[in-house]
């Protein structure tokens, strides 16, 4: 059963169970009031015997007993007969009915009962009665046939069983209707899906659908292709950047080994500047491989999170990139500082921000590091980042047009971005006074 049946099954099932329910209910209160009204027929008679009962007859005669009256009731279709505590028919229009003289018809008589309704069925005639009390230790039984009562409600029973088949018919096309007037957004939604993933296509959008549920899913699902687009294009950047940048060291590689494969350079001096850079080449091309590795690994999900010792992390740095830099100073001022993440992550985030500002240093120059409350600020004293070049320095693979010449792969900044962002804090860069640049990044 598809969702689109579901759906009108279940409104055609609600609107039936509302036609239905007001077909009984109206046969409810029909039933009802032509009942209300046979019964105060009933009452009626009653009240006008126990009224002339109380009075008298003339010339003697016992009370109750009107002889100018066609019948007990007074009514043509209502019917009497009175009765004493004993059971005893006293009084009757043309024949006692024994099948109406009841205990409880008894009890009335006696004064022990209050008067009542009751039905019953006598030679197939279906007749509801009345009991009430006439006079000391007589009560009277007043009667109606209700073939004419019954005789109603069941046309209104049939009239109203159409009523109820038309309504579940009507639900029936009701709920086709709305099922497929409330899914169309979805099929909408659901023939763009299928597209987008036979063509591939990620630059489809939903078109905006109003601001109720079925929209607010559209509106999720433009979000999530849009996000998918980005992605898509990122790698696909990031591919295209990384080829490039391994094309180059690859290239030196293959043309030094080849020249030393054919015996050159001669020159013993010359063969170990070109083993030289073969090195420095074997050297960035590690670095670029270790730094994808860092941006394509999902380092959340696999590398544990602990609590460091980010001014112990800072030292740990320091020592590894001074070997890298020995004519530059590094100095360090820290407080204990704790916060929770991927040890491995930071101290490479960090690290990259000591590479950068020893990359940048003068001989002799000094990097300042601070670390405080969950912060680590690097600050050189080189050169600077021109201000045409800051908005640029945390994408990957960019380089400013001075440092084509230095060794790197364009992905350190990027990586401290990336680990800074996945530990839910942020890195800055910052233009401080007298020259030089400061890092910073946030680990909150």
């Amino acid at each position: 059963m598809t969702f689109r049946t579901r759906v009108a099954l279940l409104a055609a099932i609600a609107v039936a169970v509302a036609a239905v329910g007001a077909a009984f209910l109206m046969y409810v209160v029909v039933q009802t009031q032509l009942t209300d009204q046979l019964d105060e027929s009933l009452v009626s008679s009653a009240s006008s015997m126990r009224g002339e009962g109380g009075r008298g007859g003339p010339g003697g005669r016992p009370p109750f007993f009107p002889g100018s009256r066609p019948s007990l009731s007074g009514r043509p279709d209502v019917f009497a007969q009175v009765l004493d505590a004993g059971g005893t028919v006293v009084r009757v229009d043309q024949q006692p009915v024994a099948a109406l003289v009841t205990a409880d018809a008894q009890a009335v008589a006696a004064g022990a009962k209050q008067d009542y309704f009751f039905e019953t069925t006598v030679e197939g005639s279906h007749l509801r009665v009345f009991v009430a009390p006439l006079q000391r230790g007589l009560a009277v039984e007043v009667w109606r046939s209700m073939s004419e009562l019954d005789g109603v409600l069941a046309e209104a029973r049939l009239r109203l069983a159409l009523v109820a088949l038309g309504g579940v018919v009507l639900a029936a096309a009701l709920g086709t209707l709305v099922a497929r007037a409330t899914l169309a957004p979805v099929a909408r939604l659901t023939d763009l899906v299928e597209e987008v993933a036979r063509t591939r296509d990620l630059s489809r959008r939903v078109a905006a659908i109003g601001e109720d549920e079925l929209g607010r899913l559209a509106a999720s699902f433009n979000t999530m292709l849009e996000a998918l687009e980005a992605s898509v294009r990122s790698q696909r950047q990031l591919v295209a950047d990384a080829s490039h940048e391994l094309r180059t060291p690859l290239t030196s590689l293959r043309t030094n080994l080849e020249l030393l494969a054919r015996g050159q350079p001669a020159d013993p001096a010359e063969r170990q500047l070109a083993l030289a850079d073969l090195v420095g080449q074997i050297e960035r091309l590690s670095t670029l491989v270790a730094d994808l590795i860092d941006l394509a690994r999902d380092e959340e999900a696999t590398l544990p999170v602990e609590d460091l010792r980010l001014d112990d992390v800072a030292a740990d740095a320091i020592r590894y990139v001074r070997g890298r830099y020995p004519s530059v100073r590094f100095e360090l001022q820290a407080e204990p500082s704790t916060i929770r993440g991927t040890r491995s992550r930071v101290a490479r985030a960090v690290t990259n921000l000591l590479d950068n500002a020893g990359k940048w240093s003068p001989p002799g120059g000094v990097v300042e590091i601070t670390v405080e409350d969950g912060e680590v600020a690097v600050r050189d004293h080189g050169p600077g980042v021109a201000p045409e070049d800051r908005e640029h320095v945390f994408d990957r693979f960019w380089r400013a047009p001075s440092a084509r010449q230095l060794p790197g792969s364009g992905l350190g900044l990027a990586i401290v971005k990336d680990v800074a962002e996945s530990h839910g804090g942020s890195v800055r860069l910052e233009d401080p006074s007298g020259g030089g640049a400061r890092f910073l990044i946030a680990f909150h």
